[in-house]
């Protein structure tokens, strides 16, 4: 990101307003798709910036809270869909998805760049002036500026900032959890299952309406679970308990369908898959619905930050869309098939976070970028 965290969004806001404003204003099908492709470009931009520049202006005590508040407030937006999307016109629904975007546009102005980006392009001074709107006027930020700088420094002269830096073997390890965490995230199925949330409720017999009513209230609640206790728990522990939850909620899911299959206790199994469906969603809030985000905005040094974020962000969208395309075709195969497969996943994905995962809890992004490359 050689424009910086700023620019870099705005250019993000930029293309996401246009993309709505196509939509909302299209007269063909070549308008609609110019505003999704447009749409794309940007949401996929900055999903990855935004966890990025959080990372890099917090202090190390709150940055899980606050870089987990990012998966919180996409979580309110998602709500709003549920509640509205299907009362309000597609045309106006874009109008209002492009209004937040003109305010950051705006409110972009007001805000620092990342004192860690300031420190990469070589300026000293500028990273103290980030640091004191950051910290406050009269904050002592000397220390951790000097830190910033010379750990920069030395990343930059311990190796160039190419494509092919991230390849090294003392990056290895780094870019395996990033693209592992996404994979997780994504293979365990919350996408599809999203998408498809009124499929599942009519497969189970459950009333659509009260369902996608009831989900659209959970999904807020469920999301702060994750910046109440980011900080306190610590990144690993709540991805252990996560990817627990949401296996065992998947395998029960797939135990009531198969009941159903069977016509055992018909009258209730609708009742149960809904129940789980929402044990599932809070699991999977809680720790590797969010969760991979932060740590990838943590363990990425300077230097090959924007080459692996492109790579792990591409997973993440890549694998997603691939969940959310194949899951129409898997559910219609077997309903209980399908969230069996969700359930391997998240046994596999206790197994991957057990023996690779670190904690990032308590650290500064240098101090854990040095433990994790071997840098001194």
């Amino acid at each position: 990101m050689t424009l910086g965290r700023r620019r870099t969004m705005w250019a993000c806001d930029l293309l996401c307003i246009f993309g709505w404003l196509s939509i909302a204003f299209a007269k063909d099908a070549f308008w609609l798709d110019a505003g999704r492709i447009s749409l794309g470009i940007g949401v996929g931009l900055i999903s990855y910036v935004v966890p990025v520049y959080i990372a890099e202006i917090t202090p190390k005590h709150v940055r899980g809270a606050f870089t987990s508040s990012n998966q919180l407030f996409q979580s309110c937006g998602l709500s709003f869909i549920y509640f509205f999307g299907t009362v309000i016109n597609w045309r106006i629904l874009a109008i209002i998805g492009a209004l937040p975007l003109f305010i950051q546009v705006i409110g972009i102005y007001f805000i620092p760049e990342s004192p860690r980006w300031l420190a990469k392009v070589g300026s000293g001074k500028e990273v103290e002036h980030s640091l004191h709107q950051l910290r406050g006027r009269d904050a002592d930020v000397s220390a951790e500026s000097a830190e910033i700088q010379v750990m920069t420094k030395r990343i930059e002269e311990d190796s160039k900032s190419s494509f092919y830096d991230m390849f090294q073997k003392k990056y290895r390890r780094t870019l395996v959890i990033g693209i592992g965490l996404m994979l997780i995230q994504q293979l365990s199925g919350a996408s599809g299952v999203t998408y498809y949330s009124n499929t599942i409720f009519r497969k189970a017999g459950f009333s659509e309406t009260i369902g996608s009513m009831i989900f659209g209230v959970f999904v807020i609640p469920k999301a702060s679970l994750a910046v109440i206790f980011v900080d306190r728990w610590g990144r690993r522990p709540l991805l252990l308990v996560s990817a627990a939850g949401v296996s065992i909620a998947s395998l029960l899911i797939g135990v009531c369908f198969t009941l159903q299959e069977m016509n055992i206790i018909p009258e209730l199994t609708g009742v149960f898959i809904f129940i789980f469906i929402l044990a599932y969603f809070g699991c999977f809030a809680i720790g590797v619905g969010g969760l991979p985000w932060v740590i990838m905005s943590e363990i990425f040094p300077i230097n090959i930050k924007v080459s692996a974020g492109t790579i792990v962000a591409l997973t993440s969208w890549t694998s997603g869309w691939f969940v959310s395309y194949a899951f129409n075709f898997m559910f219609e195969w077997s309903a209980q098939g399908t969230f069996y497969i969700f359930g391997v996943v998240g046994g596999a994905s206790l197994v991957f976070i057990w023996f690779l995962v670190p904690e990032t809890k308590g650290q500064s992004l240098e101090e854990l970028q040095a433990s994790l490359t071997g840098t001194t």
